[in-house]
């Protein structure tokens, strides 16, 4: 039910990282997704190291995104038009400046290439504004090779192969596009953009779209149009995400929230309504037992990166990036949370890996995680079961006591010397204060009261 994804059927699509490097990942729960959310390199990750001097980007992180742009972006018939090679060589420079001057190269050589622009959206433009202008341009260029690949897909793989990377090209920008929008404020027209761009290519479920429109949606707090894509999305069938999980977790607690009592709860009990949102949230959290503390602002947020790990701590980052003004909008949905989230650990079977609603939690996330997320983030580890202090206390002293017991069997004289001069060392100061009782206190006092 969320801990594996189902294989893609159509590699063209944005594949998964772990299906492009087995190597890499070798088990399916610890596969790298590219992030739905991510953010644009030039106008937000550099411009976030221009002001603090701290790289948001680890290098595994960017080295996977190159990996993706050469998958999306280029096709094996590029060597026979100019623009198209310059800029496959550009995909795998590692220098920013180098592929910045490669993309400018490619427009000198062909004004209309789509991929050039997506290039310097990314990377060169300094704000949303600029990238916005480049992926309109973009835009422009990617639907005429659309249209023109549509037509010829069908004369040779290699054209299919063209067409296939011409309709990556044009999902991408039409989604970056629709990512500048809600950034811009203009929420309404993002949706718009994306809700006509899962109407035209319906197979853009395997890009986790619908998790750019839940967000634009809770924004607009169109509830009802949120609740709308979870049914379709929340399904047994269809993987799982922390947005899907915290989203629905979020809807239920809103129903009850703004009401939601610790004291009243306990003494009358919980209604069908608030049992039914706290159920919603003990499965989110065993979805991802990260996000809270980033929502309850225990943990500090960084940056999310360009690549997640589901149910990992880098998932955990990127939803509560974008979505933790959502929470705080509905009004006592972040206490119910705080009230409610640490009972998850107490349903899930001992060992906690054993999973209830969901498959066994991967043991590997950690590692992954520190290599998707900076150095100077504190990475979250899955919370592991803690026993009372008191359990702790009893065995340190069964212990302290166990081991005084075999010294005094062992080493009899040594010992009671040791007892000895720590009884002295320990009475010494109580018998300096009573001295000090005894010549401030008149005698007849003082034996009245040592007799009581």
């Amino acid at each position: 039910m969320g801990g594996t994804e189902p294989a893609s059927s159509s590699v063209g699509f944005f594949p998964s990282i772990g299906e492009n490097e087995p190597s890499r990942q070798p088990l399916s729960d610890c596969k790298v997704w590219r992030n739905p959310l991510n953010l644009f390199r030039g106008a937000e990750y550099n411009r976030y190291t221009w002001v603090t001097g701290r790289e948001p980007l680890t290098y595994y992180d960017m080295n996977l995104s190159a990996q993706d742009h050469q998958t999306f972006f280029t096709c094996d018939t590029d060597s026979l038009r100019p623009s198209d090679s310059v800029m496959q060589k550009a995909w795998r420079e590692r220098s920013p400046q180098a592929r910045i001057k490669a993309a400018y190269q490619a427009l000198n050589v062909y004004n209309d290439c789509a991929t050039a622009y997506v290039l310097l959206a990314e990377e060169e433009a300094a704000t949303i504004s600029d990238a916005e202008i480049f992926f309109q341009q973009a835009l422009k260029a990617g639907e005429s090779a659309y249209r023109k690949s549509q037509q010829q897909q069908h004369l040779s793989s290699q054209h299919e192969a063209q067409h296939r990377r011409d309709t990556n090209v044009l999902i991408y920008t039409k989604r970056r596009l629709a990512m500048c929008a809600r950034r811009l404020g203009r929420v309404r027209e993002a949706v718009k953009i994306m809700r006509d761009l899962m109407k035209e290519f319906p197979i853009l479920s395997m890009v986790n779209i619908h998790e750019n429109l839940l967000e634009a949606l809770l924004e607009l707090q169109a509830y009802a149009d949120v609740h709308a894509v979870l049914s379709k999305y929340d399904d047994i069938s269809l993987p799982k995400s922390a947005t899907i999980c915290y989203t629905a977790a979020l809807l239920k607690a809103r129903a009850v929230s703004e009401r939601f009592s610790p004291e009243s709860a306990s003494r009358r009990g919980l209604s069908t309504s608030e049992m039914n949102a706290v159920e919603a949230i003990h499965r989110a959290v065993e979805f991802n037992p990260h996000v809270p503390k980033y929502l309850l602002e225990m943990k500090s947020l960084v940056m999310p990166p360009e690549h997640i790990l589901k149910r990992g701590d880098s998932e955990a980052v990127a939803y509560a990036f974008f979505h933790l003004q959502h929470w705080k909008r509905v009004e006592g949905a972040l206490n119910l949370l705080q009230c409610t989230w640490e009972g998850t650990f107490r349903i899930i079977p001992y060992p906690l890996e054993k999973g209830h609603l969901f498959y066994p939690y991967p043991g590997c996330t950690e590692n992954v995680d520190r290599e998707l997320l900076p150095a100077f983030h504190d990475v979250s580890v899955y919370p592991k079961k803690e026993l009372p202090f008191f359990i702790h206390f009893t065995a340190g002293l069964s212990s302290f006591t166990a081991m005084l017991a075999l010294l005094t069997h062992q080493f009899p004289e040594l010992m009671g010397a040791f007892a000895k001069t720590f009884l002295v060392t320990l009475l010494t100061p109580l018998s300096f204060v009573v001295e000090k009782i005894e010549s401030i206190i008149p005698y007849n006092f003082w034996h009245q009261l040592t007799r009581l």
